[in-house]
């Protein structure tokens, strides 16, 4: 199964956060399936460092290594993730998650989420 992991997820999973359910850290760290982070993921991880409202155990410079190492692979936007975007409902504002989800539709990933809005849309998604 291929899997689409949002923000929160991410961090929760690299700081070993107790708010990720114990469901959701046997699906990260099954090796037999296919995870992925957005571009977007990763744009807003780098704004919230630049504005101080995160902090990380490594430095950004080192994540695409650590993401690498970790079974993580790294979706780069394209065209048709924008066209999707384009047409999705207006139940969220925040453009990383509506960016993410886009992607998801689009690549036929399941969202990784502890949101619940996204089950507002055509989307698969794993609640955590």
């Amino acid at each position: 199964m291929r899997y689409l992991v949002d923000t929160h997820v991410l961090i929760w999973h690299a700081l070993d956060d107790p708010r990720l359910s114990p469901e959701a850290r046997q699906l990260l760290d099954d090796p037999a399936h296919q995870l992925a982070v957005s571009q977007a993921t990763l744009w807003e991880i780098a704004l919230n460092l630049s504005a101080g409202r995160l902090s990380l155990n490594v430095p950004f410079a080192r994540l695409e290594t650590e993401l690498l190492d970790n079974g993580f692979g790294v979706l780069p936007y394209d065209f048709e993730h924008y066209k999707i975007l384009l047409n999705l409902p207006a139940h969220h504002q925040d453009p990383f998650d509506r960016f993410i989800i886009a992607q998801s539709i689009a690549e036929g990933m399941v969202i990784v989420t502890h949101d619940v809005r996204f089950q507002l849309y055509p989307a698969r998604v794993f609640l955590v």
